[in-house]
């Protein structure tokens, strides 16, 4: 189901992400780079991660092969603007190619499975901060996994070129 270099990807994937964001995500008491990266691996690469693994398993519940593919020019640029502390951070970390000839409504829903993973974790954080007797890092976790996934929702369905957004815009147009 998932091969040896999906797995080798997802790694590289995972890293690359915890370096770029450690500059993003700020945590208390945070004195090393390497607790950085590690608390910017557990708050922003599960909404990267598993945003590309539902796009993977819905198209496989479709009978679809799919491919997680790590996307190392985009990796790249999100290095580099981390290097130069850009304030802006622009990542496109992986894809998950699907067969060409797949119809467009099964795209589209493919294509939606990603952003609706994000809408999922962002709205479990909400929940999980209305709860009592949280810590301040629980907090400020979950406050970051609330906005770094909304964030991934809204970017990613902006009906725009390769963006899931124009694949379900697409979806919906075809069904009319």
């Amino acid at each position: 189901m998932i091969s040896f270099i999906e797995i080798k990807d997802l790694i590289i994937v995972t890293f690359a992400i915890g370096y770029i964001f450690s500059g993003f995500v700020r945590l208390p008491g945070l004195i090393t780079n390497y607790e950085k990266i590690k608390n910017s691996i557990y708050v922003a690469a599960p909404a990267v991660i598993l945003h590309e693994l539902m796009h993977k398993f819905v198209a496989i519940s479709f009978g679809l092969e799919a491919i997680f593919k790590a996307y190392y020019p985009g990796l790249a640029l999100g290095v580099i603007l981390k290097l130069v502390n850009s304030p802006l951070l622009i990542l496109a970390p992986g894809f998950v190619t699907i067969p060409s000839s797949t119809s467009t409504s099964i795209s589209a829903v493919v294509a939606f499975a990603g952003p609706f993973t994000n809408l999922l974790l962002w709205i479990a954080a909400y929940f999980l901060l209305k709860m009592k007797n949280l810590s301040q890092k629980q907090v400020l976790f979950l406050a970051l996994t609330k906005k770094i996934n909304l964030i991934l929702f809204i970017f990613n369905m902006i009906p725009f070129g390769p963006l899931d957004g124009a694949k379900v815009l697409n979806g919906i147009v075809s069904l009319f």
